[in-house]
C-alpha cells in the first residue's frame, strides 16, 4: 500500500464547527494540525468568528481567558503532542474557576507511525486529569457533535476545563507500507 492518508469521513469537522456555533463559541484558537484541517478552514470564512493562529498551545489558554473575561466563549484547537506544552497553564484557568473548552486531536494510538507521537499520545488523558481537565474520548465520529456540544455545556456552565479527544480511528492514520 502506497503511503497514504486513511480516508474517515469527512462530515465530522462540520458537524463540530455547527455544534461550536450552536454552543455559542465566537473564538477558535490553534495551532495549524492535519487533523483540524477542515475545521480550521471552516472558522477561517466564517466572519463571526475570531480564528487566532498561535505558535504554541499554552497560548490559547491565556487567550481563552481573556475572551471569557471579554464576555466571549472560545475553544482551544489542537494536536495531542502539544498538551504537554499547557500543563503548567491550565493553573491559571483552575485558579480563576474560568472555563476553557479543548479539542484535542490525537496522535500515538490506533495505527500510529510515528514512534516520537506514542508517548504523549498515550498520556495525554491523564496527564490532562491530573491537571484538573475533565476528559471525553471520542473514538466514533457520530459521537462528536454531541460529545462536543456536552462538553462546551459543562465548560461554560461549571466553569472548568475540558477536553475532547479526537480518537486516531476518527481522524484517520499515516500508513507508510508500501
Amino acid at each position: 500500500m502506497a503511503a497514504t492518508k486513511k480516508k474517515t469521513t469527512a462530515k465530522w469537522p462540520a458537524q463540530i464547527f455547527k455544534t461550536l456555533k450552536d454552543a455559542d463559541i465566537g473564538q477558535i484558537s490553534y495551532v495549524p494540525d492535519a487533523g483540524h484541517a477542515d475545521l480550521i478552514k471552516a472558522c477561517l470564512a466564517d466572519n463571526r468568528i475570531k480564528t487566532t493562529r498561535l505558535t504554541t498551545e499554552e497560548e490559547g489558554i491565556a487567550l481563552a481567558l481573556g475572551a471569557w473575561l471579554g464576555g466571549e466563549r472560545s475553544a482551544l484547537l489542537m494536536q495531542s503532542s502539544g498538551v504537554g506544552n499547557c500543563i503548567n497553564m491550565l493553573s491559571i484557568i483552575q485558579e480563576t474557576r474560568s472555563p476553557l473548552l479543548m479539542l484535542v486531536t490525537m496522535r500515538g494510538e490506533w495505527g500510529e507511525f510515528n514512534p516520537w507521537q506514542i508517548p504523549m499520545g498515550q498520556g495525554t488523558a491523564k496527564a490532562l486529569e491530573d491537571a484538573g481537565v475533565i476528559v471525553y474520548h471520542v473514538e466514533v465520529a457520530d459521537e462528536l457533535p454531541e460529545t462536543v456540544y456536552a462538553a462546551s455545556q459543562i465548560a461554560f456552565n461549571s466553569y472548568r476545563p475540558v477536553a475532547v479527544l479526537i480518537g486516531q480511528r476518527v481522524i484517520g492514520f499515516k500508513d507508510w507500507r508500501k
